[in-house]
């Protein structure tokens, strides 16, 4: 080994230890250390244990913004990679987590303020949503918030926010109406749209590029009890065709602005077990006649469905979250067929994604799924009229967004998901512009990727509408000049 190569190795070491260091001898931030409880139970909180494998250096647990910003200026002092982790849930590889770092974790920074005389909810983003969930339960309001209970409020909502409101209420993002940011340059910040116009609008889906936010103010929406719940259905291919047709009905005559589908096939690869499991909500106690009857029409085999509260519901959704394995996720969009074509391109989507994970069948315990989830065109009016987000859809046409899952035992696999992932989306992605060249899809639809479901070599800033790149690459410009963000962590990142 060379003596400059040694002296690099000394030199990494040392930036590692300053950050911990340096806090625990400058502030008192709360400071979890490698070996001890506290760290390993904070590791075990993401989704997929490839990112809990990755060691930060430590864990700082600041309370307060002003205990972010310290954090902030330590590490503009180091050459230090570092990571920022709300509850987890994103299983990109140092995008939430971080080897050797440090590893900003907001936990702390969990406060659920509600104020009735606004109708406005302070959220940290420390909070899970079935925290959220809980606060809010009994005062009659609500916030867009997450579907699953265990799903972080950070970064689902930098990145957009898809909810079971977002046909009433639009991306969980356009109901922001503040942001506490910490810059680069450890500077805070109260963001909203009369202060700081362009940094609220590349917040709503441009992910950590622009700064960390400890608080979001959000809009309240009046809420009682709701319906909704799971139905399980055997993956017959009468059944596969029927419930594929009925997604794409609904995505098209969506028949109630306060229903909400996720329709979601799911297969265990190595028992072949498959099935179909899908979630519904209603926003109401009771749910109109016709609403779902093209889905409980369906033979189901369990139906879990109930009126409830809504946090019992997003509460009783975190039975889908599957911990204990490796978890990678990844999406693309499509433009909605025609009553007509439906059958054809969306049987060809559903059979190339049953091909490609049969590809992965040996890897062991390898569990593949896909959820359909309906864009509407009046969820892209309602976004545009509270103020627009970075994916800016068009009410031009409807779209279904997918959301790709694989989930294995061993980390030694991830470079066979990898492959099967990236076969999985590119071959949606060709099969879709295969049908746009045909004339069967339209040509000129507006199709970006969500953020929160990509994986990490997708494209999420290319596939955006050039003027929305063209605010993030300015903003970027402004607010981090020396690519503190760009550099040091991981995340999706504006291209230059």
């Amino acid at each position: 080994m060379s003596r400059a190569l040694l002296a690099a190795l000394a030199l990494a070491a040392t930036t590692v230890a300053d950050t911990c260091d340096t806090v625990a001898s400058q502030t008192s931030i709360t400071i979890l250390n490698p070996l001890t409880l506290a760290y390993t139970e904070s590791q075990g909180e993401y989704w997929s244990t490839a990112c809990s494998d990755l060691a930060p250096s430590c864990i700082l647990e600041p309370e307060t913004t002003a205990e972010v910003a310290a954090i902030v200026s330590i590490l503009r002092d180091n050459n230090e990679t570092f990571a920022i982790k709300s509850g987890g849930h994103n299983p990109n590889n140092y995008f939430a987590s971080v080897e050797g770092g440090s590893q900003i974790s907001t936990k702390s920074l969990n406060e659920v303020i509600f104020d009735p005389a606004t109708e406005t909810v302070r959220v940290g983003p420390g909070n899970r949503w079935d925290d959220v969930a809980a606060a809010l339960d009994g005062t009659g309001y609500t916030v867009v918030g997450g579907r699953i209970g265990n799903v972080g409020v950070g970064g689902y909502l930098v990145g957009g926010g898809l909810s079971f409101m977002s046909a009433q209420y639009g991306w969980a993002a356009n109901s922001v109406v503040e942001y506490t940011l910490v810059l680069a340059n450890a500077t805070i910040l109260t963001v909203s749209e009369t202060s700081y116009p362009d940094i609220f609008m590349t917040l709503k889906g441009g992910g950590n590029n622009f700064g960390i936010v400890t608080s979001y103010l959000l809009q309240a929406y009046p809420q009682g009890d709701v319906w909704g719940g799971n139905l399980i259905f055997d993956a017959t291919p009468e059944n596969s065709a029927a419930l594929l047709a009925a997604v794409r009905d609904f995505t098209e005559y969506y028949p109630d602005e306060k229903a909400a589908v996720i329709v979601t096939a799911e297969r265990t690869l190595a028992t072949l077990a498959d099935i179909w499991v899908m979630f519904l909500y209603y926003n109401g106690p009771d749910v109109p006649a016709g609403v779902f009857d093209n889905f409980t029409a369906v033979p189901h085999i369990t139906d879990t469905t109930k009126t409830q509260t809504y946090s019992e519901l997003v509460s009783g959704n975190n039975w889908s979250v599957l911990k204990g394995q490796v978890y990678t996720i990844g999406t693309e969009t499509t433009p909605l067929p025609s009553a007509a074509d439906g059958p054809e391109i969306m049987g060809a989507i559903f059979d190339h994604w049953v091909n490609v994970s049969d590809t992965a069948a040996l890897v062991p315990g390898v569990v593949a799924s896909i959820a359909f989830q309906p864009i509407p065109k009046q969820l892209a009016s309602i976004a545009r009229s509270k103020g627009g987000d970075m994916l800016d859809l068009d009410a031009d046409v409807d779209r279904i967004m997918f959301e790709l899952d694989y989930s294995f035992l061993d980390d030694a696999d991830y470079a066979t998901i990898d492959t099967t992932m990236r076969d999985t989306y590119g071959g949606f992605q060709s099969i879709v512009q295969g049908y746009q060249a045909s004339g069967m899809l339209p040509a000129d639809a507006y199709l970006p990727l969500f953020q929160n479901d990509c994986f990490y070599p997708q494209n999420y800033f290319g596939r955006l509408r050039p003027e929305k790149l063209a605010l993030a690459q300015q903003v970027q410009a402004e607010v981090d000049p020396d690519g503190f963000w760009t550099e040091r962590t991981g995340g999706f990142k504006i291209p230059a």
